[in-house]
């Protein structure tokens, strides 16, 4: 009870030190317990008396009341005041005077006194030094009574408060004078300064600091850190002119093993069982699972017997032991081959990165005397780091005994191990191969060969796995015995390759030129492999019928071939018509191998020239799995936000520095999730992430990374120093040349192909969504339109929910909510609109059912001012109604990229003829009436205009209330938003005369 109270006291004794200013008192009369003993100038009439004050306590005070005598000069001066190296000092005094309204007799009388001082370094005034004069003393003021007195009423006391400064000496003296006559008698002076008195803040103690000289000065003083802290950042406070800490700017950090109190006053110890790892100010967390901390202010919690950290754990990991064994492991023999399977261990030891291990033992007959394996068995996938519970082993013996060990292990096995422990982590099974197909055979040769025949031998196989039942032998004809009527036909005829069987290591062969032959084994089990193909000929090349065969299991169809292949040569020579078909389908043919054998080699590889697609974020069942995929985690103590420069849909917009380890520092734009986030939310922003993260273009805003393992959660990407594209135009109105506005849409242009490319559609391109770094490259952001755009005030509600910006979105998008690339072309008209225009608003002030109405009609945009004809050419190709018809983001760029090389077709301006003449768009003639109906807004009496014959402005100049009713056009209000507009507008028409001549 003591301590909680003793504790209370100092937090309190803390909390009003830092609210409340402190004086000190230099002279206070109050407390005098003598005569005062003030000197005076000679002839002077103060006096100083014992009196009773308001409180009828008494006190010593001075008075004088010249008043029945003309031409007063009394002064009285206080004694030498030190100011204790303050430069502002405030005085207060407390005095009565006499109403001079009833007093008889009277020379002169006023109802004021003035106030002096005079600053020295020393304590040096005499009798006549300074001087009692005004010169001599800096005055103070004039002090005049609020309350005064009569006879017979009480005194009434009146209390004036002055402030001087800045004091530059070591000391001041104070002058009363009284030079009119006044009868007035000083109670109470009291002379102090402000200071800031010690104090406990931000876990730093700041030391006693004197006011400044001015009221509205701030003095800065430095902290110390208190005990286990260090800085962090420069811990300060100011005090002010009026004594009060004020502005606290950084702040100390508790070291690893200590947190900051509730007053954040000091750092205290963590308590057991409680550990803090990082020199930050956080609080102290209790230990991970499986771990404990006995002692105060640890850092770190010791793993419980038996529980471990992997070298790679963080201190606020659960501390975790090996696996045990897998259990039911059995194995399937395949001849020589063995598929062993298992399952995961019952206790994995609380870790995620489980892997397997296969150990193989060659063993004597009944599984003893094990030994490692040495035959160079194939383990698929592998033997070691094994994440799955399965693995085959091919290529071992036959007939033999095995016993394989499959060892769980996790990143604390080796750790355990090293402590000493012996963790029983592993399986066993025994197996038993049986007889399995042989290998290949070996050395297959021509050991003789004759004009018309070959003796083919060849020497067994190295793993025979079992008794060689016999050997196929298959021959193939060479390259050149194939025709081109075979490739015509796309297959070889079947007299042309024959296969025979031979129990001996050895085959005689009659009737070929020239032949490949390969070999293979058979025993009980199957086939063996193929042995590499031999080319083998006779010596004189000759072909004849074969008088000898050993040991043959079929005939040999060598006359059948020969036939046919002279009948072929025969049409061939007859029928040049047809060799010349057969030419071009064998050339077909020979493309169609190349095809398949490029496809055949790259299957399985992703291929070089293949794009990369985009993959939409939320096909993932797990959004925090697109995430990871997609994006790079930054810790968020590589960010430090400096500046908010706009608010988003999400939160805030800052900019801030980013500096990652062994990287330079680099400005970066950081887009926060406010507080107080719903579900759908946290999945919108980080569904944007996602998208940002696949992008990798110079003309796409960069992705730096994300922050979602701490709060807030945060998007980082490349900073932009001038912002969005529609600002920054506004900003530098009439500031570029055409080349340099063409040189940004073409930036747009290539970064909106990438995209295309890529398959991903933006929904939202918008001069407000193009960012402009200081080199002046325009990047396309704000991938965040798969979202329903709340705050957009350019949006409007479609047929099936949902809101979509209608002045940059094509028809058929805000119509039917068909959202493809071809769309994204429209938007990117508007966008070249935009940037020609210098950022002026899309269809000016017509509303969006006006808009949507008006381009479903036809109406298009016309030339901003100045704009190059070439220019709107290519934007009302971008805004043709039929989506087929517009050109794609590459031919766009190819556009671009000839008015870069071709200057000269950027001369010709829209604004100088018809800039719509020779387009292929629907409705692109735009009259100057109509180009002024929508400039106002009342495109939507388009038609009352046309039927009424009013064509042009120099009628429209000339219209009245009752004309324009006549059209139609009832209501008042809208007749006189008409009239109005015609006085305002009509003069900033060009040529508005023109199309009535």
């Amino acid at each position: 009870m003591y301590w909680s109270s003793l504790r209370l006291v100092i937090f309190t004794y803390f909390v009003m030190d830092f609210t409340l200013a402190r004086e000190q008192i230099l002279l206070d009369t109050r407390t005098a317990l003598s005569d005062l003993g003030w000197p005076k100038s000679q002839a002077s009439k103060w006096n100083e008396v014992t009196g009773d004050d308001e409180n009828q306590n008494e006190r010593r005070m001075h008075y004088v009341c010249q008043i029945t005598q003309a031409n007063q000069n009394n002064w009285l001066r206080t004694e030498y005041i030190k100011v204790d190296g303050a430069r502002r000092i405030y005085i207060e005094v407390r005095f009565t005077i006499r109403s001079c309204e009833d007093v008889p007799n009277v020379a002169t009388c006023k109802e004021t006194f003035n106030l002096y001082y005079y600053e020295t370094d020393r304590d040096e005034a005499t009798t006549t030094f300074p001087p009692w004069r005004e010169g001599a003393y800096i005055k103070v003021d004039t002090i005049a009574a609020d309350q005064r007195f009569g006879p017979g009423s009480d005194k009434e006391v009146n209390f004036e408060k002055r402030n001087i400064g800045p004091i530059s000496k070591n000391g001041i003296y104070l002058a009363f004078r009284d030079d009119t006559g006044a009868c007035v008698a000083i109670m109470h002076v009291k002379v102090y300064y402000k200071y800031c008195g010690e104090t406990l803040m931000n876990l730093a103690s700041f030391s006693r600091t004197v006011s400044g000289p001015q009221i509205t000065s701030l003095v800065e003083a430095r902290g110390s850190c208190v005990r286990n802290a260090g800085d962090g950042r420069y811990p300060s406070l100011h005090c002010d002119g009026e004594g009060n800490w004020t502005v606290p700017t950084g702040t100390c950090v508790c070291t690893a093993g200590y947190e900051p109190n509730f007053s954040r006053t000091q750092c205290k110890a963590c308590a057991r069982n409680h550990y803090k790892s990082k020199v930050k100010n956080l609080p102290c967390q209790r230990c991970p699972a499986y771990s404990s901390a006995s002692n105060q202010g640890a850092t770190v919690c010791d793993c419980m017997n038996g529980y471990f950290r992997a070298p790679s754990d963080t201190a606020d990991q659960p501390c975790t032991k090996p696996p045990t064994k897998v259990v039911n492991l059995y194995s399937v023999v395949n001849q020589t081959s063995v598929n062993l399977n298992w399952e995961r261990p019952l206790n994995e030891g609380g870790r995620d990165d489980l892997t397997y291990s296969v150990q193989c033992y060659r063993c004597q007959s009944g599984f003893v005397a094990c030994v490692a394996c040495s035959e160079p068995a194939d383990y698929q996938p592998r033997m070691s780091g094994l994440t799955t519970t399965q693995v085959f082993v091919h290529n071992l013996r036959s007939y033999a005994f095995y016993r394989f060990k499959i060892t769980a292990t996790n990143a604390v096995t080796n750790v355990a191990v090293a402590s000493g422990e012996q963790p029983h982590n592993y399986a066993i099974v025994n197996v038993e191969t049986n007889q399995a197909a042989p290998s290949a055979v070996l050395n297959v040769r021509s050991s003789e060969a004759g004009s018309t025949y070959v003796m083919l031998r060849w020497d067994a196989p190295s793993s025979i796995n079992g008794n060689i039942l016999d050997y196929e032998v298959t021959v193939n004809p060479s390259r050149s015995q194939i025709t081109l009527q075979h490739l015509a036909n796309g297959k070889l005829p079947a007299s042309v390759s024959r296969t025979n069987r031979t129990t001996n290591h050895g085959k005689l062969w009659y009737s070929l030129t020239r032949r490949e032959f390969q070999v293979r084994a058979r025993t009980m089990a199957g086939f063996g492999p193929y042995s590499q193909p031999i080319k083998i000929r006779t010596l004189d090349g000759t072909t004849s019928t074969p008088t000898h065969q050993t040991n043959s299991h079929t005939s040999d169809p060598d006359i059948l071939h020969l036939t046919i292949a002279i009948g072929a040569g025969v049409i061939l020579v007859i029928a040049t018509v047809v060799i010349a078909v057969i030419i071009m389908r064998y050339i077909a043919y020979l493309h169609l191998l190349l095809i398949l054998e490029f496809i055949l080699s790259n299957f399985g590889r992703k291929s070089m020239i293949l794009n990369i697609t985009y993959i939409d974020p939320t096909t993932y069942e797990d959004p925090q799995r697109a995430v990871s995929e997609f994006t790079k985690e930054i810790d968020a103590s590589f960010i430090k936000i400096e500046q908010v420069i706009g608010a988003g849909e999400f939160g805030e917009v800052c900019r801030g520095r980013l500096q990652m380890t062994n990287k330079n520092e680099t400005d970066v734009a950081i887009k926060t999730l406010k507080s107080g986030y719903s579900t759908q939310q946290k999945l919108d922003f980080l569904g944007e992430a996602s998208i940002m993260g696949q992008f990798d273009h110079p003309n796409v805003i960069r992705l730096e990374g994300v922050v979602t393992k701490s709060r807030p959660l945060m998007i980082i990407t490349e900073f932009m120093e001038n912002g969005s594209l529609d600002v920054f135009l506004r900003n530098h109105d009439n500031g570029f040349t055409v080349i340099q506005l063409v040189g940004i849409l073409r930036n747009i242009a290539a970064g909106m192909k990438y995209l295309s490319d890529m398959g991903y559609v933006h929904r939202d391109l918008a001069a407000r969504n193009i960012l402009v770094n200081a080199q002046l490259i325009c990047k396309v952001s704000d991938f965040g339109m798969s979202r329903v755009l709340e705050e957009d005030s350019d949006a409007a509600y479609t047929a099936r929910g949902g809101k979509i910006p209608i002045r940059w979105t094509a028809p058929e998008a805000f119509t039917y909510r068909k959202f493809t690339s071809a769309s994204d072309v429209w938007s990117y008209g508007i966008v070249m609109w935009e940037v020609m225009s210098y950022g002026e608003r899309p269809y000016w002030g017509m509303s969006n059912r006006d808009v949507m109405n008006a381009v479903e009609t036809g109406y298009r945009l016309p030339a901003p001012m100045d704009c190059p004809q070439v220019q709107h050419r290519l934007m009302l190709e971008c805004w043709k109604k039929d989506r087929n018809q517009r050109p794609k983001f590459g031919q766009i760029v190819s556009s671009l990229d000839k008015m870069l090389r071709d200057p000269s077709q950027l001369k010709a301006k829209a604004n100088d003829d018809d800039a719509t003449s020779g387009t292929n768009v629907e409705d692109a003639s735009i009259s100057p009436v109509e180009e002024w109906l929508a400039r106002n807004g009342f495109l939507k009496f388009r038609d009352n205009f046309q039927r009424s014959g009013c064509i042009c402005m120099e009628q429209i100049q000339k219209l009245t209330h009752s004309d324009i009713d006549r059209m139609g056009i009832t209501s008042s209000e809208d007749q006189d938003r008409l009239i109005a507009a015609l006085q305002e507008d009509v003069p900033d028409i060009p040529n508005y005369g023109e199309a009535c001549r």
